[in-house]
């Protein structure tokens, strides 16, 4: 596992719309995908805090916009890591996914802080319609945006390369330009240093 490279992450608040969400003039990047895809797990990896972000074996446990104020190891420049609301959970009533769409829809378009998502996708399965929906959609609102493979571990090294790339050729059947993309395991420490890297990359570009 790699070193850790965040100093401290505190919880902010939770918020029902972005407009409530903190005033803050700082960078933020927020965690998306659909429910149970690990994202809790994979937040907590990153900031080596296994209770920061609730995880649960019931998919649909995040509702709310959660903010967490990050302190990096390596400089001064504190950011807001967002855990939002997973998306397509089933067995959620129409009226709530209707809501939980409107919310994530709401701070992605208006979220003058959010610098990019971080689209999380289960590593074992074959492109999903509800991801590539919600993938274009940011790509037409010109929304920035990663691709995370979560449960690495989950599979051998040559179905999870097989796996990514076949993902990759079905992006390239719509988009000129593939994302960034990163393969993670929140079991095994896996991706850790990629992400946070790349973030802070983007943050000095921000200074």
């Amino acid at each position: 596992m790699a070193s850790n490279l965040i100093r401290s992450a505190q919880f902010v608040v939770s918020s029902p719309d972005v407009m409530m969400c903190p005033k803050t003039t700082i960078p933020e990047y927020a965690f998306i995908g659909r429910s149970n895809v690990g994202k809790s797990s994979l937040i907590n990896m990153l900031c080596h805090d296994p209770k920061l972000a609730k995880t649960s074996q019931k998919p649909g446990k995040t509702l709310l916009i959660n903010h967490f104020l990050i302190s990096p190891t390596r400089s001064n420049q504190t950011w807001h890591l967002v855990d939002l609301p997973g998306y397509g959970f089933a067995q959620t009533g129409q009226k709530q996914r209707e809501k939980l769409k409107t919310m994530i829809e709401r701070y992605c378009l208006l979220r003058e802080a959010l610098v990019s998502l971080f689209v999380l996708i289960d590593c074992r399965l074959e492109a999903q319609k509800i991801d590539l929906e919600f993938i274009d959609w940011l790509g037409n609102n010109q929304i920035p945006f990663a691709i995370v493979f979560t449960k690495a571990d989950k599979l051998g090294k040559v179905r999870l390369e097989e796996n990514v790339e076949a993902y990759k050729n079905k992006l390239l059947e719509t988009w000129e330009e593939l994302p960034p993309i990163f393969v993670t395991s929140a079991e095994k420490g896996v991706g850790e240093t990629e992400i946070l890297d790349y973030i802070e990359q983007i943050n000095q570009t921000l200074v």
